[in-house]
Parts: C-alpha cells; sequence; structure tokens
C-alpha cells in the first residue's frame, strides 16, 4: 500500500510542478500583464473611481452595494466579504511566512508584482462572470468560469466542444479542490493551531489511533459549518459580512502594533524586500538561483492566497444583485488589493519586523522557525500568552470562513454538473468531510487537492484570454457611459432578456 501511495506522490508531484511551476505562473503573471495593458492599466488609471464605486460607496446614501435588492441575491458587499471569507486564510498567515523563509524578504516584493496584474485578472473574470450570469431554477444568479467557457467562448467558431470540455474539467476540479483546500487543508489547520495553543498539555488520549482533542474540535467544527452551509448563499454570506471585516480589522491592528514596537527595524526590512527581489541572499546559492527561488514563491504564494486566475471567486460575485459588469469587476480588484496588499502584507510586516529573519542575509535567524510557528511567535513576543492565542483565533476564522466560501464553489460547480438536486447531496458530504480534516494526518491529501485548485487555472485562463476583446469592450462602454458621460446602449448580458431587465433596474436608478 506505500508503495502505491509513493507512486501516486511522485505523479501528483509532477503535475503540481507543472502547475505550480514555472509554466502555470507564466501563465498566470502572462495573463494579468496582458489584461493590465489590454485595460489601460485600469487599476491605476482609474483607482479613484473603483475605490469611489466599491469601498466608497459602502458610505453612500441609498447605495446598492450593501444592501440587498431581492431575496435570491446577496449584496455587492456580501459578495466581497463571502469572497475573501474563501481567500483570506492560512494563506495569508502561514502561506506569507512560508514564502519568507523559503524564498527570503524578496519574495514580498514579487508577492506584490503578482497581486498587482492578478487585481486585472479578477476584474476579468468578474466582468466576464457577471455577463455569462443566468437563473437557475429556484431564481437564483449562476455564473463562473464554466458558463463564460461554454456560452462565451464555445460560441467562437469551431470552438463549441473544446469549450464544453473545459467547462466540466474546470467544474470537476472545482469540486475536487473544494474538499481539499477548501475543506480539509483549513479544518487540519485549524485542529493544530488550536491544539498547539490551547491544548499543549492535554492528557485526553486517543481512541482507535485519534487524537480525542481533534475528534472533538472537528465535531464542533462540523455542527457549525453545517448550519450555516445547510443554510445557503444567503446565510454564508450574512455571517462573511459580520467575521471577515471584524477579524481582518483586528489582524490589522495588531500587525501595526507589532510595526510600531518594531519601528527601529522599518529601514531595514523595506530594504531588505526590494534588495533580496533583485540580489543573492549570502547562506544560498548561486544569483539566479536565489533570485528565482524569491521570485517563484513570491507569485505562487500572492497567486494561492488572492486566488486571482483561479476563477473561483467568481462563483459568489456572479450572486451579487449588481447589474453593470465592470461594477462587479471593480470590486474584484479590491478583493486582490486588499487580500495581498493588505492583509498579507502586515504578515509579511510582522515577520520582518519580529527579528526571526536576519534583514542582512535574508535567512532565518532562528534555527528550527516554521511558517506555521513564525507568526504566533512574533505576536507572542509583543503581546505575551495572549498574542499567541490571538493568531490562532484569527487562523480559527479566517480558515473557516474559507471553509463556507469554498462550500459554495463547489455547489455551484455541482449545480452545474448535476443541478440542484446534487448540490443537496453534495452540501451533506462537504459537511460531513470536515471531521476526516480534523483526524486526517497524511499530508499527500492536501498536495494532491493543492493540485486540482492549481488545475483550475488552465482551463478558466483559457477562456478569459480568449475572451479579453470582448472584456475591453464592456470595460470601454462603461468607461464612456459613466466616466466620459457619452450616450451608449450598456452591455449588461450576453442574454436579450437579462439585459433588458438589468437596462430597466439602470433606468430606475
Amino acid at each position: 500500500m506505500n508503495a502505491i501511495f509513493d507512486q501516486i506522490a511522485a505523479i501528483n508531484s509532477k503535475i503540481n510542478g507543472v502547475v505550480w511551476g514555472i509554466p502555470g505562473l507564466v501563465l498566470l503573471i502572462g495573463a494579468g500583464i496582458l489584461l493590465t495593458c489590454c485595460t489601460k492599466v485600469f487599476q491605476i488609471t482609474r483607482v479613484g473611481h473603483w475605490w469611489k464605486e466599491t469601498i466608497g460607496s459602502l458610505f453612500k446614501k441609498n447605495s446598492d452595494s450593501n444592501k440587498k435588492t431581492d431575496r435570491k441575491s446577496i449584496s455587492q458587499f456580501q459578495a466581497l466579504c463571502t469572497a475573501l471569507a474563501a481567500t483570506v486564510g492560512t494563506g495569508n498567515i502561514a502561506g506569507v511566512a512560508a514564502a519568507i523563509v523559503i524564498g527570503g524578504p524578496g519574495a514580498v516584493f514579487w508577492m506584490w508584482v503578482a497581486a498587482f496584474f492578478g487585481m486585472m485578472t479578477n476584474f476579468s473574470e468578474n466582468v466576464l462572470g457577471i455577463y455569462f450570469r443566468r437563473r437557475n431554477k429556484d431564481g437564483e444568479w449562476s455564473g463562473g468560469a464554466m458558463y463564460y467557457l461554454k456560452d462565451g467562448l464555445g460560441k467562437k467558431k469551431g470552438c463549441g466542444g473544446v469549450a464544453s470540455v473545459l467547462a466540466v474539467l474546470f467544474a470537476c476540479f472545482a469540486i475536487l479542490a473544494s474538499f481539499g483546500i477548501g475543506n480539509m487543508g483549513q479544518i487540519n489547520k485549524i485542529v493544530l493551531n488550536i491544539q498547539s495553543a490551547f491544548f499543549k498539555n492535554s492528557t485526553m488520549g486517543e481512541i482507535a489511533g485519534i487524537s480525542v482533542i481533534n475528534l472533538i474540535i472537528g465535531i464542533a467544527l462540523m455542527i457549525i459549518g453545517g448550519l450555516i452551509i445547510i443554510g445557503g448563499l444567503q446565510r454564508i454570506a450574512t455571517v462573511a459580512e459580520r467575521v471577515v471585516p471584524f477579524m481582518a480589522i483586528l489582524y490589522i491592528v495588531g500587525s501595526l502594533i507589532i510595526f510600531f514596537m518594531n519601528i527601529a527595524n522599518v529601514g531595514d526590512m523595506f530594504a531588505a524586500i526590494f534588495k533580496f527581489a533583485f540580489t543573492e541572499r549570502a547562506a544560498y546559492g548561486g544569483v539566479v538561483g536565489t533570485i528565482f527561488l524569491g521570485m517563484t514563491e513570491g507569485f505562487k504564494r500572492g497567486v494561492y492566497s488572492n486566488e486571482a486566475g483561479l476563477g473561483s471567486s467568481v462563483m459568489v460575485h456572479s450572486s451579487s444583485n449588481v447589474k453593470e459588469p465592470v461594477r462587479q469587476g471593480m470590486w474584484g480588484i479590491f478583493e486582490v488589493f486588499f487580500d495581498t496588499m493588505i492583509i498579507s502584507t502586515m504578515t509579511a510586516i510582522v515577520v520582518l519586523s519580529s527579528g526571526y529573519i536576519d534583514l542582512a542575509t535574508g535567512n532565518p535567524a532562528v534555527k528550527g522557525l516554521s511558517d506555521a510557528t513564525l507568526v504566533s511567535r512574533a505576536f507572542g513576543d509583543v503581546f505575551g500568552i495572549a498574542g499567541e492565542w490571538f493568531v490562532a483565533i484569527a487562523m480559527l476564522l479566517f480558515a473557516f470562513t474559507t471553509v463556507l466560501g469554498w462550500s459554495q464553489y463547489g455547489s455551484k460547480a455541482v449545480e452545474y454538473l448535476f443541478g440542484l438536486k446534487g448540490v443537496k447531496v453534495y452540501k451533506v458530504i462537504f459537511v460531513v468531510m470536515i471531521i476526516s480534516g480534523a483526524v486526517m494526518t497524511s499530508s499527500l491529501a492536501w498536495d494532491i487537492s493543492d493540485t486540482f485548485n492549481g488545475l483550475m487555472m488552465i482551463p478558466n485562463l483559457i477562456g478569459v484570454v480568449s475572451l479579453f476583446p470582448l472584456v475591453m469592450k464592456i470595460t470601454r462602454n462603461y468607461v464612456n457611459r459613466k466616466i466620459k458621460s457619452k450616450d451608449e446602449a450598456p452591455m449588461l448580458s450576453y442574454d436579450a432578456e437579462i439585459e433588458k431587465e438589468m437596462a430597466s433596474k439602470l433606468d430606475e436608478e
């Protein structure tokens, strides 16, 4: 049996090396560069507009950004929070710390680069997601890469069959990833952190080789998760809307306190980020090797954190009450900005200003530190045991809301393949699998699910890149109408009936 597992691990390692290696990262970053150039660097040239139309709109009276306009959709802010719930997770804490330990401080610079171009990838995904969405039999919005592959790419001459296959592959990869990275992997991290922070000296023992503590935590998480997930998107969005902003603000405040406590290291910290993005680290190999390592780790962790290019968050963004595809696209820009430029950067600040990384050499200053303990130790140095508890609770809430968000992604993928009846079965299986994540110890399951997570980007980016002329056309139409005040008919949907419905709602505003 071990020989079989070893063979599976070897095959998966080769696939993972392609998906999350140079070919995959070139595809991801290349797509981001293409879309950034084609939209005339929208994330910079229209920064005032997209900021005002996203987070700024929450402070406007009678704005529909933070209110539901019907019972079958969620607000734009709820869509953002649910998407952030799925993306802001262990990758923002342990993932960023791992990037710095492996790739050095320079990895942070390349993480920022990945996020900068990823903003427009996420923008384009969401524009296409809204443009090609449709209502299901229950009257709820359904959208995602599978729809713009089938109805967008599929309408191009000679692409119908290929597009249908790509759409099915994307849905299959999304379902498999939802059980791994979106469920068991997150739950496993939660259990390990809670056990480390609160039950270091537990004497509860084991039952049939399974830790009693792990089992109790798993059952508790399964019950809570079941109550929320079975309640559907409305309940998930409501929880995300309350938990994500609250936890994110607390984490930012705690990180800033550590930043100011270590203010003397700030200059060296930023110098190290830019220095080691382009030069070698002392204790490692040649120039090419260390620069390359920092670049790949930064790109990988940046994409892994914000998921821009994977096509995942589109499935929840498409459920918002928004009428303009570009409007939800701008929420996608803000999502990547907040996830990576703010939350992940806070983790980088904590790690680099703590003294656990030698800013002169770019290497760990203390032996035996891992990505799982680095952030916790940094918080513990400033806040004592309460700091370690805080990181454990932050990991709990960030990771658990990731589970909630991914349950929605998997549900939409199942709906595309099997219809609404299949969704009910999927949700039950998804909830039960929470216990598996709590008690499993093998890393093979996480490695395989990581591969499926990355495999989602291949069909998704084929769709996004092939449809980028349409993204440009929709964006140009929006800019002409909303910014340049030109008299043009809006481009709101591929479907004539939905276009008419959305246009009439725009006229009422």
